[in-house]
C-alpha cells in the first residue's frame, strides 16, 4: 500500500510533465508557423534592386526618388544602392551583397560592363532576373535593357546644338566625359563625332575624350587645362551630369561666355545659374525621376513574366518604344533645358 501511495503521485507528476511538454511543443509549433506566415507576409513583396553607377550625385538622387515612388505605387520593395565612387569593383561588391539578400531583380547601370559580367551571370544562375538601366551592360546577360533615349539621335543632337551655339561650323572643340568605360557615354560621344565628321568637317577635335570621373571639380580643372592649352578653343561637349557644370564653372571664372560654347548632359536645377549667365549654353537631358520609375515598373513586370510592348503606356512615365529584339526599351526623346525653361523643373 505504501508503494502505491508513493507511485500514484509520481505517475501523476510524470503525466502532468508530459502533458505540459506536449502543450509547449504544440504551442512552439504554432508560433513557428505564425512566424513563418509573418515572414512570408513581410517578404511576400517582390524585392527589386536598382544599382546606379554611384550614389550621392544629383542625377542618381533624382532617379532614386522615381524608383522609390514606383515601389510605393506598385507594391514592391525597392532597394536602391550603389558605390560611392564610379568604380566597377565597388559595384561588384554591391551586387554580391544583393545576391546574398536573394532579391528578385537586379537592375544595374554599369561603370564598366565587362567587369560586371561574371557577377551578373552568378545572379542569373541563382534565379535572379538581371536587367540594365541608364547604361547598357553585357547584352548576353541581361533580359531587359532600359535606355533613356535613342543613343544615336541623342549624340547627334548634342553635336548639332554645340555647333549652333558656337555660331560657326569651323573651329576647335573638346569633349569631356565621365568614365572612359561607360557604354552609354561612349555611344553618345561616337554618335556626336559621326555627326561632326559627316556634316561639319571643319570642326576639329583637339584631343581625345577627357575623363572627369563623374566629378564636377575634376571637370572644372580639366576645362581650365583645356583653356590654357588651346587658346583658340570654341566649344566643349560635356557628357555625364557633373561634367557640364564643371566646364561651365571654369568658363564662368574666366569670363569666356562669349568665346567658348558649352553644351552637355546636365540637370536643369543644377544648370540654372550657369544657363542664366551664359557659361552653359544648353543642358540636354531627360527626366531621371521618370527613368527610375520606369526601371522599377519594368522590373516588376519582368519578375512576373510580362514583356514590355512597343507603344505601351507606362503610368507616370508615358509611351515607351520597344525595339525589335523585344528587350531594348527607349523611354523617350531628350529635353533641351535653357535659361528660359530650367526653372520649370524640380530636379
Amino acid at each position: 500500500m505504501k508503494l502505491k501511495k508513493v507511485l500514484a503521485p509520481l505517475i501523476s507528476l510524470i503525466l502532468l510533465v508530459g502533458f505540459l511538454a506536449g502543450c509547449v511543443s504544440e504551442n512552439a509549433g504554432t508560433n513557428n508557423n505564425q512566424a513563418g506566415e509573418n515572414k512570408e507576409t513581410n517578404n511576400g513583396k517582390l524585392k527589386i534592386a536598382v544599382v546606379p553607377k554611384l550614389v550621392g550625385i544629383p542625377y542618381f538622387n533624382a532617379a532614386e526618388k522615381g524608383a522609390v515612388q514606383a515601389g510605393k505605387d506598385l507594391g514592391v520593395d525597392v532597394i536602391y544602392t550603389g558605390p560611392t565612387e564610379a568604380d566597377a569593383a565597388q559595384q561588384v561588391k554591391v551586387i554580391e551583397d544583393l545576391i546574398s539578400q536573394k532579391v528578385d531583380v537586379i537592375a544595374v547601370a554599369p561603370n564598366d560592363p565587362a567587369s560586371l559580367t561574371p557577377v551578373l551571370k552568378k545572379a542569373k544562375e541563382q534565379g535572379i532576373k538581371v536587367m540594365d538601366w541608364d547604361t547598357p551592360a553585357d547584352q548576353s546577360v541581361v533580359e531587359l535593357s532600359v535606355h533613356q533615349i535613342d543613343d544615336e539621335a541623342y549624340g547627334r543632337h548634342i553635336a548639332k546644338t554645340l555647333v549652333e551655339k558656337m555660331g560657326t561650323d569651323k573651329g576647335e572643340i573638346a569633349i569631356l566625359t565621365g568614365g572612359l568605360s561607360a557604354a552609354n557615354l561612349n555611344a553618345w560621344i561616337d554618335a556626336a563625332k559621326k555627326e561632326l565628321q559627316e556634316n561639319y568637317p571643319n570642326i576639329k577635335l583637339v584631343t581625345d575624350k577627357i575623363a572627369t570621373d563623374e566629378k564636377q571639380q575634376v571637370a572644372y580643372q580639366k576645362t581650365l587645362d583645356l583653356i590654357k592649352s588651346y587658346p583658340d578653343l570654341k566649344g566643349i561637349m560635356a557628357f555625364s551630369t557633373p561634367a557640364p557644370l564643371g566646364a561651365a564653372q571654369a568658363i564662368q571664372e574666366k569670363g569666356l561666355q562669349d568665346k567658348i560654347a558649352v553644351v552637355g548632359t546636365a540637370l536643369p536645377k543644377d544648370s540654372k545659374p550657369f544657363l542664366e549667365d551664359g557659361s552653359l549654353d544648353v543642358a540636354i537631358l531627360w527626366e531621371p525621376n521618370k527613368l527610375g520609375y520606369l526601371t522599377v515598373a519594368l522590373a516588376k513586370d519582368l519578375a512576373e513574366g510580362k514583356k514590355p510592348k512597343n507603344n505601351q503606356n507606362v503610368e507616370n512615365v508615358g509611351t515607351i518604344e520597344v525595339r525589335e529584339d523585344g528587350k531594348t526599351v527607349i523611354m523617350g526623346p531628350p529635353t533641351d533645358f535653357t535659361a528660359e525653361n530650367a526653372g520649370n523643373y524640380d530636379f
